[in-house]
């Protein structure tokens, strides 16, 4: 029992040096049970197709991302809780199963869900990175080849999939759908010189939207849709509308962001401290003592996979005693 116990505790201390910083970032609260946390990093924006996608670097700290576009059900919820008023296309049978994605929605509408779900709208920047994944340029989500097997465009389908549909085309982060099936809005305006001027620390796009075809300035649209041709597939492609405008109805979605709780360095570095006290009382078999630091640690990042993994082999030692 002794010897097992201080393996345990050998095995934690190695583990502890390498990969307790990334740790606390792993484990959602149930509300957030299907979003995907997107660590701090730094990517490339943009690409050399459009004279408005300059490439330029920018870094992003943690956030949370829907790991699928809003659906008709969800959509549903909303409308019932708030009385928001039902989307264009509600009713059609090619796009209103309760998987599907919603459709037929403004900006003003999708902001509103996203605020009704305790969330937010992406900023522009966002939506790119997890659609880039974590090499951080890749052309289609899936990497640099385009496939007709891992998205819905070009009405190859003729009507949207479900939101879980194209498991093979995932974003490196694990994010769906985002080639095809719906544009999406995020929340920036649309500006043609926003990338070349763009700060490189967690950008929100421009201050006002270009005033297109002097309807209305516009925010910006992403990742085209089961309507659109291929080119508007890859990661950096960008569209606009105007926010109340639904123009584009039939392939017009969303999905929702929310900003990542930061734990500070103090917090952390006093949750690590309490973490190899829990180990050494471990290791001396003093599990009240061990249950009590492990609590602290927990006190500071409360959902670190490593520390509740410890308290874990703590209560199932206390319980053998």
């Amino acid at each position: 029992m002794r010897s097992q116990t201080v393996l345990q505790v050998g095995m934690g201390v190695a583990l502890m040096a390498g990969a307790i910083s990334v740790a606390g970032a792993a484990d959602m609260p149930s509300s957030d049970k299907d979003m995907v946390l997107i660590p701090k990093g730094e990517f490339t924006m943009g690409s050399s197709h459009h004279s408005d996608e300059a490439r330029h670097q920018v870094v992003l700290d943690a956030y949370l991302i829907d790991k699928f576009e809003a659906s008709n059900a969800r959509y549903k919820e909303f409308m019932k809780s708030t009385g928001h008023p039902a989307p264009a296309y509600w009713d059609d049978p090619r796009l209103s199963k309760a998987n599907q994605p919603v459709v037929g929605v403004s900006w003003t509408d999708a902001s509103a869900f996203c605020k009704w779900d305790a969330k937010r709208l992406p900023t522009e920047a966002e939506w790119e990175r997890a659609a880039k994944g974590p090499q951080g340029d890749n052309h289609y989500p899936w990497g640099h080849t385009l496939d007709p097997k891992k998205a819905n465009y070009g009405q190859n389908v003729g009507h949207t999939t479900p939101v879980d549909s194209y498991p093979e085309g995932v974003s490196g982060f694990g994010v769906y759908n985002m080639a095809g099936n719906v544009f999406e809005w995020v929340e920036d305006w649309y500006d043609q010189k926003f990338y070349k001027e763009s700060p490189a620390l967690n950008p929100h796009g421009a201050e006002k939207g270009y005033n297109f075809a002097n309807q209305g300035p516009v925010r910006v649209l992403r990742g085209g849709s089961w309507l659109a041709p291929e080119s508007s597939l890859h990661t950096s492609h960008r569209f606009w509308n105007q926010p109340d405008n639904n123009s584009y109805g039939v392939g017009l979605g969303f999905r929702c962001a929310k900003s990542a709780q930061t734990v500070s360095d103090e917090a952390m570095q006093a949750g690590r401290d309490a973490f190899i006290q829990a180990l050494v009382a471990m290791g001396a078999e003093k599990n009240a003592d061990a249950m009590t630091s492990i609590e602290k640690a927990l006190a500071s990042e409360p959902g670190n996979k490593e520390y509740l993994t410890t308290r874990d082999l703590i209560k199932k030692s206390m319980k053998k005693k």
